[in-house]
């Protein structure tokens, strides 16, 4: 067997995008200085390229400052945002950039006449788009600057350290070196030993987390490590939450900034990934946002997920793919890397309020208003098996909630519906 060679740069690399992943920019700045080495990645090209033709700097320079970047490209792209911010007479965001960033004072030095001509273009009355843009439009700038700035990025996956290191234990397990279901101490390189710990229901109130008047939530969950307690509500914002002491969790900065994950309209639903590293949320206006919980950065926008609200999102066991529902009636699975609808699932004749993965993933379970669960073929997406939960007392039928799979047996589910009880079922519909 022929050994392979690991480039010490690639370490770094991976060690990089982990102090990235985890907002730990003064140890990215110190050791991408230190060892000339630089990650120059973004999440996705699709976006950096539409962010830049779009005009949000907002999301660009945080990027772009984590960035090596040719020194012209970068002058180019810091004189595009001083004239648009001239043209949006934000005249102290401008000046800021203009004087007290890195890439002007050299501009300033080495070439005065472009620097000056932008300090001429800032204190005037007015502001002539001819003659700021040199005989171009602001949308051409943008897109050569976009097309300049792409060529210099790569995307990579997500998490590569904590995928290595996971696929290292999972051949550790499959050699046999670690039992099935061990929890591993990865600091000191043992199994830690597993301590039998019953399950404790809460008999007591914690906590109430409240909202503004003309606000409510609609949908609140945890992470599966745990950490996180998020809601989102009908006003479009997203937020995450110290279930300890029942307040907005402060130590991540986006919030400590107050500036929240949203969306424009109402969100319906909300799911995180396996690893706790994502966030997929929906909304009523049909549209899905995925983002990374640790910085509230956008990863993925699906601006036409649905054509009406999404009302559950449920990620596939690798976190390659989102399963939503919506009040159109059909289910979708969805690539996180593509941005693109793969699958439809169609047959139901109202809302689809939920739909889950089996546990093997060849299998999607959907739950609806018409009151029926439905069992689909991932593959072929044909409707496989399709039964109700047993009727209400009262009489006709009720529509079907949520399902989830049963933790002690996978081949059975459990359904919710709008009853007072809660049903153990197989996927054949017997109960």
């Amino acid at each position: 067997m022929s050994t392979l060679e690991i480039e010490a740069r690639d370490v770094i690399k991976i060690v990089l995008q982990f102090c990235k992943e985890n907002s730990l920019h003064q140890t990215f700045q110190t050791l991408q200085n230190e060892c000339q080495v630089s990650l120059n990645t973004v999440d996705s090209i699709e976006t950096f390229v539409a962010d830049i033709n779009s005009g949000r700097w907002d999301a660009i320079l945080p990027q772009v400052s984590q960035l090596k970047l040719p020194r012209n490209k970068l002058e180019d792209l810091y004189e595009q945002i001083v004239l648009e911010m001239i043209e949006l007479r934000e005249l102290d965001t401008a000046r800021a950039i203009l004087r007290q960033t890195q890439v002007m004072g050299v501009m300033k030095q080495e070439q005065p006449e472009r620097y000056l001509r932008l300090e001429h273009l800032l204190v005037r009355t007015y502001f002539d788009p001819n003659e700021a843009y040199q005989d171009s439009t602001k949308e051409k700038r943008r897109a050569l600057i976009a097309q300049a700035l792409a060529a210099e990025v790569t995307v990579v996956p997500p998490s590569r350290l904590m995928a290595l290191i996971g696929q290292a234990l999972k051949w550790q397990q499959h050699q046999g070196l670690l039992p099935p279901g061990t929890q591993f101490d990865l600091f000191r390189g043992t199994a830690a030993m597993k301590q039998d710990v019953d399950d404790m229901y809460p008999t007591a109130l914690s906590h109430t987390i409240k909202f503004g008047t003309k606000s409510h939530a609609e949908c609140a969950c945890f992470s599966p490590d745990g950490q996180f307690l998020v809601s989102c509500s009908v006003d479009g914002f997203i937020e995450v939450w110290d279930y300890i002491s029942g307040k907005l969790k402060k130590d991540l900065q986006y919030q400590a900034d107050e500036v929240f994950m949203m969306h424009d309209d109402a969100v319906l639903c909300v799911d995180f990934s396996r690893d706790s590293e994502m966030l997929a949320s929906g909304s009523q206006d049909g549209k899905i946002k995925v983002w990374r919980i640790r910085t509230g950065q956008c990863l993925r926008r699906l601006e036409r997920a649905h054509s009406q609200g999404v009302t559950s999102l449920s990620f596939s066991r690798d976190g390659s793919q989102l399963l939503s529902t919506s009040f159109d009636s059909t289910a979708r699975i969805h690539g996180l890397k593509s941005g693109k609808m793969l699958k439809e699932f169609r047959g139901h004749t109202s809302y689809v309020n939920d739909a889950i993965f089996t546990n093997d993933g060849s299998r999607v379970i959907t739950a609806s208003s018409d009151c029926t669960v439905k069992v689909w073929d991932v593959k072929t997406t044909d409707c496989i098996q399709t039964f109700k939960p047993p009727p209400p007392l009262r009489g006709g039928d009720a529509s079907v909630n949520s399902v989830f799979i049963f933790p002690k047996n996978t081949d059975h589910i459990v359904v919710c519906n709008k009853t007072s009880s809660i049903y153990i079922m197989t996927l054949q519909g017997q109960f």
